[in-house]
């Protein structure tokens, strides 16, 4: 895509209110990532934490499942409850899964926290707009699937109490951390999803 469609899109975006740059403001919400167990959607979000834990042994990114992550961070939740969790996860990825948050609400294991990174474009296919371009909002959604602790963070004033949130243990917790339509971190992952599985599995069993 040429570099003026996209000047436009961002323009668009921020006009909007997507207006945070999400290679500052996640690392940001996250803080000392070393506290968590991670599960990162496909595309950007799994790029965003690979690059900020250096694809850590405590980080299990994603590709080609989307709408896995979600359901994933829940099974960890489960059998980790002594470990914090976090699914960081995308718009486009979440909208293909939406039925998880009424089971996570459900379930509402307290070491569970959803970070879902909102560009309102679906950065992976090419750049269109997504739902949340067009008025359907995520964090409405999960309140609505019954997640009692929910939180929509677009200014940088709104990101210390977001990283208060997901860092909380009384209940699972939904953070959407609208961002503009830039790209993720250019970091170069394991793509290798047999090795990715032995090497989070080794780490992080319980001793």
């Amino acid at each position: 895509m040429s570099e003026h469609p996209r000047a436009a899109q961002i323009a668009a975006a921020v006009k909007a209110g997507f207006v945070l740059d999400r290679r500052t403001a996640l690392p940001a919400l996250i803080g000392r990532h070393q506290d968590f167990l991670f599960v990162a959607g496909l595309a950007g979000t799994s790029k965003d934490i690979a690059a900020l834990t250096d694809d850590g042994a405590h980080v299990y990114t994603m590709a080609g499942a989307m709408g896995g992550a979600t359901m994933i961070g829940l099974g960890l939740a489960l059998a980790r409850r002594d470990r914090k969790v976090v699914v960081v996860t995308g718009d486009g990825e979440l909208l293909m899964n939406l039925g998880s948050l009424a089971t996570i609400a459900v379930m509402n294991p307290p070491n569970l926290a959803i970070v879902c990174v909102d560009n309102g474009y679906y950065g992976e296919t090419g750049y269109q707009q997504s739902h949340t371009s067009l008025g359907v909002d995520l964090e409405k959604i999960a309140a609505g699937s019954g997640i009692k602790r929910t939180m929509t963070v677009q200014l940088e004033s709104e990101i210390a109490g977001g990283a208060r949130l997901i860092r909380e243990g009384n209940g699972s917790s939904f953070v959407l951390l609208r961002v503009k339509p830039t790209d993720p971190p250019a970091y170069k992952r394991d793509f290798d999803p047999s090795a990715c599985r032995v090497r989070f599995r080794s780490a992080n069993l319980p001793r």
